[in-house]
Formats: structure tokens, sequence, C-alpha cells
């Protein structure tokens, strides 16, 4: 089948539906066009690029920086360009008008904010792995999340020429006193606070509440990083609920399934946006 009458059906599957379960991953905030490589990389890192030899924003993260002030000159950066410093994406908010009279709920291993930003119900929204403007004790030392926003905006005020900040600008745990990090699922100390357990219960109870309701899984850009969290589940969903469907929609990455679950799966290879775009419109 042709992406035009697969789009076609997927429109019909969303009028029809009483619930939407959105799942999102990379290959999303990608198509909207927060890409961690490439001309965005370059532009916004030239500094960064000419002193450490960075070649994209991912693997730079994980560069074991010399200092705290090193390394929140650049996470300052890298936070701002991605989440606290930008509005909501043209594509995030079209997604939401797509969805937004239906009930639905959103589970995310995306750590940008853009679905809160474009408008989605936050109680709706089940972000597994973190956010990038959340910071937490290093150690986990104990379970609460601080919302770095402020503390971000004037790191990069304060970037030296040796792309450091001052060290009074480095945050500390209010409780032990040690190095904070970025609330991303990286180790065992990733700290999952009582949001998040509330939202994991929220989710559970979506699906419980409306399994035997019209459900439309759309999977959005997720690929095999973490096909644990998304993209297994919603396989094993499909498959085990006679009225729901699935629509997996990404640039690559979408023909790999291992259920027999043809007959309710719609997949389609193409960038997300050119797809919601059409979603929008008569086909005719």
């Amino acid at each position: 089948m042709e992406n035009k009458n697969k789009i076609l059906s997927l429109k019909q599957l969303i009028q029809n539906a009483d619930c939407i379960l959105i799942g999102a991953g990379a290959g999303l905030s990608t198509s909207a066009g927060l890409e961690y490589s490439g001309e965005r990389f370059e532009k916004n890192f030239v500094e960064f690029i000419k002193k450490y030899g960075f070649e994209d924003m991912y693997t730079a993260s994980f560069y074991d920086f010399k200092s705290q002030e090193e390394k929140w000159a650049f996470f300052a950066k890298y936070i701002y360009i991605n989440d606290v410093g930008i509005e909501a994406t043209k594509l995030y908010k079209d997604i939401l008008k797509l969805v937004n009279e239906k009930e639905y709920f959103v589970i995310t291993t995306n750590v940008d904010d853009q679905f809160e930003k474009a408008g989605f119900n936050k109680e709706k929204i089940f972000a597994t792995q973190g956010s990038y403007k959340m910071i937490q004790c290093a150690k986990a030392c104990h379970n609460k999340l601080y919302d770095a926003s402020d503390i971000i905006k004037e790191m990069i005020k304060n970037i030296n020429q040796d792309l450091k900040i001052p060290k009074e600008l480095v945050p500390k745990c209010p409780v032990c006193g040690g190095n904070m990090e970025v609330n991303l699922r990286k180790d065992a100390y990733f700290v999952q606070d009582d949001y998040w357990y509330k939202q994991d219960k929220k989710y559970a109870e979506f699906l419980d509440k409306n399994k035997d309701k019209k459900v439309l899984l759309l999977e959005l850009g997720v690929g095999f990083n973490t096909p644990g969290i998304i993209r297994f589940p919603f396989e094993q969903m499909t498959y085990q609920n006679k009225n729901w469907n699935l629509s997996r929609i990404n640039k690559e990455n979408v023909s790999n399934w291992v259920l027999d679950i043809d007959d309710k799966l719609i997949l389609i290879k193409d960038d997300i946006e050119t797809v919601i775009d059409k979603l929008g419109y008569n086909l005719n």
C-alpha cells in the first residue's frame, strides 16, 4: 500500500478512535527540527568544537570534562538550545490539534519537554527518561528534582572565553553538598521522583480503563535504543486487544515487528512532519 493510502487509512482510524495513545521517540524531535548534529550543532557550538573537537551534541554529552565549571558551560548551552531557550515546535503543536478532541495519553522517551510546551496536558504525559530542565543530586542522595531553567539562563550569560562558568554558579546538592546532574536516565543514579511514579500509575490506569475501547496507538519516531519502553509494549498491546490498532511512523526502523498484527498495523516510512501535515488535510 502506498503512503497516500496508508495516510488515508490512518486518518480514518484517528476519526473512529475512542482514545489515542501516543508513543514518541527521538525521531519525532528530529523531524521537528531539533537535530543534534549538522548545521544546527555547528552553528551553536563553534567554540566547543574548536576546543574539544566535538562532532555532535549527543556524543559530546558523554565527554569527561576536567571541571564542573567546564561541564556546566557545555550543558548550559546544550540544555538551553534543546529545551529552556526554545518554544514549542510546529510539529508538536500540529500533533496536539490531531488528538485534542480525543481522550489521549503520551508516553515518551524524549527529554526536551516539547509535549508540555505545545500545550498537551501535563497530567497526560509520562516522560520516562527525565527532562533537560530538571537536575538532581549526582549520587541520588535524595528523591527530589529541581527546575534549573533560571540557573541555566544565568549560566548562558556568564560563559567566559575559556568556556567555563563562574564557580559560584555550579549547582550543588542542597542535601549532601555534592555535585548535581541533569535528570537523564544514563546510570544507576537516575532519580524517579514522586511525580514520575504518579505518571507511571496514570499510564497504567489509561491502559486498563480503555482496554475494551477503540484505541489507536500512534508511534512516532521510535527506534531501537530503548524498545522495551514503547516499541515492544505497543506491539504486544495491539496483539492482545482486539479493538486496538497501531500506526508506526518513522523515516527508518518501521518494518521490524515480531507479532502477527499485520491486519491491525499501518507502517509509514516517511518524515513524521510530512505525514502529520497530510493528516491535517483532505488527500483527494
